[in-house]
């Protein structure tokens, strides 16, 4: 460890969490982090990355309980602190105070009817904060490098991007100037270039604030970046810790091997690909505009039979919003939008159940995908009813075997989504777009919140459909490092107007637009 000699920031020894029926979750889980250094927790979904860093704060989800060991905590001024024995009301003087979260989704740490400004200065006031609180809401604001007038405190999240959002998010975490920060996976769907913005301020500010930080995330080129240390996860056990460097370059157990040969590879070779002349689904001439903002510019793309074309940008390129205008969920554009030369109402409820059955979208965030009380084998089968004529033991039998295709497991059909971890109910949101056979699936940043091992098995699966069903799929990410894996032609979005389209190869050996070579430049690697 590196830091004070006075001791750890955050100490957690022998952590163990068990289920209410006396299933293990965290065996017995061991860290320290020293002031103004960053762990680094990783491990694939399930593994109990997320539940130890809440544990940290002294929070369990529903249905678990702490089953043994200590959560010390080392506030700037005072002595340690065991939070796990703490009551309920100590924890929450804690949190927020001492040790501060920041969670995966931005948009889940704001509260979209408040003012941002008046959000930070409530922070400030639950905990008693000594100093002037607008003086310090703009203190903090310019620390994650946003503006800090009057104007841009009173704007609501929703008048942000995703990225000003997680910035906001981080303000106030750090607001009260906490000895810990645990961050749940804070620039998963982020773009390469907000996410290097979000990495710089969170360095910047755990370095310069002493402040321990716990970094969960599977992205372990993000690791390889931004932590000091790495401790691996694997099935409720830390199985190896140490130095980044030793752990990314000359990792010991065989699970970390494992994960690190699944990180996406730029430098990877990728097929050649021509230009599609049959295309299965065309989008010509698309405009949007919402007032007098300009989203889409007259995009053109499209996709022939068991091709996949990433759409490729950074937040506010349009990417999204051209997704949706394809899927028929964004009314106002106008051009055309044609499936095997047949033009396509531009809303989903005017075209015909056969239509929507062989356009299908699988949504960003597993979190607000799917409904939270409806069980999975539930919500995979909604398409089924509505869109075709299966009786329902065919339905039942259809739901099951896609289960197994995206590697869910049939014991998990009747579980609700919130007891299913962020990369089960994604691939639960992936096998409901998938039910209906689609002739052209729509993913739009589907792999942003799965670790690197579930989201090479959800792009090895994705490639298998294709080839097997010839099913054409529209790949919209800001994750260029997916491309030698998952695309055949690469299409590059920039303030509504592609501005770069060619095969994998060309486009990542040989860009030739300046976006493009600055968005290579910032994709982190390991």
């Amino acid at each position: 460890m590196t830091g004070s000699t006075a001791g750890p920031a955050l100490e957690v020894t022998g952590l163990a969490v068990r289920t209410a029926a006396g299933r293990a979750v965290l065996g017995s889980v061991s860290y320290a982090i020293a002031p103004g250094e960053v762990l680094a927790l990783v491990g694939e979904s399930g593994s109990g990355k997320t539940t130890a860093g809440l544990a940290a704060l002294g929070h369990f989800r529903r249905g678990l309980a702490s089953a043994g060991g200590t959560v010390t905590v080392r506030p700037r001024d005072g002595e340690p602190v065991d939070i796990l024995a703490l009551d309920a009301a100590g924890r929450r003087k804690l949190r927020g105070n001492v040790i501060a979260y920041i969670p995966q989704d931005p948009a889940l740490s704001l509260n979209p009817a408040l003012r941002i400004g008046l959000q930070i200065a409530e922070v400030l006031e639950t905990h008693g904060y000594p100093g002037p609180v607008e003086d310090r809401v703009a203190e903090v604001l310019a620390e994650v490098g946003l503006p800090a007038d009057e104007d841009y405190r009173r704007r609501y999240p929703h008048q942000l991007s995703g990225g000003q959002q997680q910035r906001v998010g981080i303000a106030m975490a750090f607001a009260c100037r906490p000895s810990v920060v645990v961050l749940d996976e804070p620039t998963t769907g982020l773009d390469v270039m907000t996410q290097a913005l979000v990495l710089e301020t969170v360095r910047s500010l755990t370095a310069e604030h002493r402040v321990a930080a716990l970094y969960i995330t599977h992205d372990l080129a993000v690791v390889a970046e931004l932590a000091d240390r790495v401790a691996v996860m694997y099935q409720g056990d830390v199985v190896e810790t140490g130095p980044a460097d030793q752990v990314l370059r000359r990792p010991a157990h065989a699970y970390t091997r494992r994960l690190l040969a699944a990180v996406p590879d730029l430098a990877a070779e990728a097929g050649a690909a021509p230009p599609p002349s049959d295309a299965v689904l065309a989008a010509r001439g698309i405009h949007v505009s919402f007032g007098d903002l300009q989203v889409l510019r007259g995009v053109d793309v499209s996709v022939t039979r068991g091709e996949c074309v990433m759409l490729l940008g950074e937040s506010g390129s349009g990417k999204t919003t051209l997704s949706q205008c394809i899927a028929g969920l964004a009314r106002e554009y106008t051009g055309t939008v044609a499936l095997e030369g047949t033009s396509l109402a531009s809303a989903t409820r005017q075209r015909s159940n056969d239509e929507r059955r062989r356009i299908q979208y699988v949504f960003q965030s597993p979190f607000s995908s799917l409904n939270p009380r409806k069980t999975v084998a539930q919500s995979i089968e909604v398409p089924l009813v509505r869109l075709t004529s299966l009786s329902r033991a065919q339905r039942r039998d259809r739901v099951a075997e896609m289960l197994d295709r995206v590697r869910l497991g049939r014991e998990l059909a009747n579980r609700l989504p919130d007891q299913l971890s962020g990369g089960e109910r994604q691939r639960a949101a992936i096998a409901r777009a998938l039910v209906t056979t689609p002739d052209v699936l729509v993913c739009d940043e589907v792999t942003s919140a799965l670790d690197v091992s579930v989201q090479a098995t959800i792009v090895e699966l994705l490639g298998e459909l294709r080839r097997e069903l010839g099913m054409a799929m529209l790949f919209v990410t800001h994750n260029i490092a997916l491309a030698p894996e998952v695309a055949d032609r690469v299409a590059v979005l920039r303030g509504g107007e592609i501005v770069e389209e060619g095969t994998v190869d060309d486009v990542l050996k040989s860009p030739s637009h300046s976006y493009t070579r600055e968005l290579l430049a910032n994709t982190p690697r390991l």
